[in-house]
C-alpha cells in the first residue's frame, strides 16, 4: 500500500493503461500519413479533415547513394481509372473497357513507384541481365533456362530465353528475357514460370499475349515502376488471359 486507497498492483495498472492509450494513438496517427484523407471510390472527390489525429509534421526519408529525399504526402494521389464502364455504386466491381492486361485495374493495378533503378548496398544497379552481372551463374545442377523455348497458357511456342536478368543483392534470377517470334521482346517474372529440360512454361498468359507486355525503356537495367508494370500484365493474366478465368465457378 502506497497511500490511501493505492497500491503497486493499481498504479501500476494505471500506468499501462496510460502507455497503451498514447501507444494507440500514436499509432493511428502515423498510419493517417499515407492513405488519407479518404477518397471517395467513384468520384475521386477527398474529404475533408481526418480529425485530431491527423499527424502534424510530414515525414521526409533520405535516401541513400545521393538519391535526395522523399515526402510520401508530396507525391501526387493516384488518378482514377478512366477505362472502365460507369458505375452506380460504391464497391461495385470495375468492368474493364478494352484490354484488361494492361488496363492498371483490379489484378493488374500496380503502385506509382520511382522511375529509377533499384540500388544495392553499394549503389549499383541491383537488377542487371547476366550478361553484365559479375560472380552470378545458373548453379550447374540447375536447368539454364537461356535457349529455351517459353510455352505459353496454351502451350504455343511464344518465343526463346534470351538473357535472365538477376538480382546481384540476392542472387535470384528475377525475370527472363524473352525473344519473341515476332522480333519482340518481353519481360516475364520469373515466380510465373516452370522452368524444365523441355522449356519454360508459364500458365499466365496466352502466346500471342506476350505482344503487348510493358517494354523497358534501357537493355541493362529496369525501374521500379517497370517492375510494377510488367509483374501486373502478367499477373492480370490470372484473372484475364481467357473469357473462363473471369467467370465465376458456379
Amino acid at each position: 500500500m502506497l497511500v490511501g486507497g493505492l497500491d503497486i498492483a493499481e498504479l501500476t495498472f494505471y500506468l499501462f493503461f496510460g502507455f497503451f492509450l498514447c501507444l494507440v494513438w500514436y499509432l493511428n496517427r502515423e498510419s493517417r500519413r499515407e492513405g488519407y484523407p479518404l477518397e471517395h471510390d467513384i468520384s475521386g472527390t477527398v474529404g475533408g479533415d481526418i480529425g485530431r489525429i491527423d499527424p502534424s509534421e510530414k515525414k521526409t526519408f533520405q535516401l541513400p547513394h545521393g538519391q535526395g529525399s522523399y515526402t510520401p504526402e508530396n507525391v501526387p494521389r493516384d488518378a482514377m481509372p478512366t477505362n472502365v464502364h460507369p458505375r452506380v455504386y460504391a464497391g461495385t466491381p470495375l468492368d474493364v473497357i478494352g484490354e484488361p492486361l494492361g488496363s492498371g485495374v483490379g489484378p493488374g493495378a500496380y503502385a506509382q513507384r520511382a522511375d529509377r533503378p533499384d540500388l544495392d548496398m553499394f549503389g549499383r544497379t541491383r537488377i542487371v541481365p547476366m550478361a553484365i552481372a559479375e560472380h552470378v551463374s545458373v548453379a550447374k545442377q540447375d536447368v539454364d533456362p537461356r535457349g529455351l523455348p517459353v510455352i505459353g497458357l496454351d502451350g504455343v511456342v511464344a518465343g526463346t530465353v534470351r538473357d535472365l536478368w538477376v538480382d546481384r543483392a540476392e542472387h535470384v534470377i528475377r525475370y527472363l528475357d524473352v525473344a519473341l517470334n515476332d522480333g519482340g521482346t518481353a519481360t516475364l517474372p520469373m515466380p510465373m514460370v516452370r522452368v524444365s529440360r523441355r522449356g519454360v512454361v508459364t500458365d499466365s498468359v496466352n502466346a500471342a499475349q506476350f505482344a503487348g507486355c510493358p517494354q523497358l525503356k534501357a537493355t541493362d537495367q529496369i525501374t521500379l515502376l517497370e517492375e510494377e508494370k510488367v509483374s501486373a500484365y502478367f499477373g492480370a493474366g490470372y484473372l484475364w488471359a481467357t473469357p473462363e478465368r473471369s467467370e465465376p465457378y458456379l
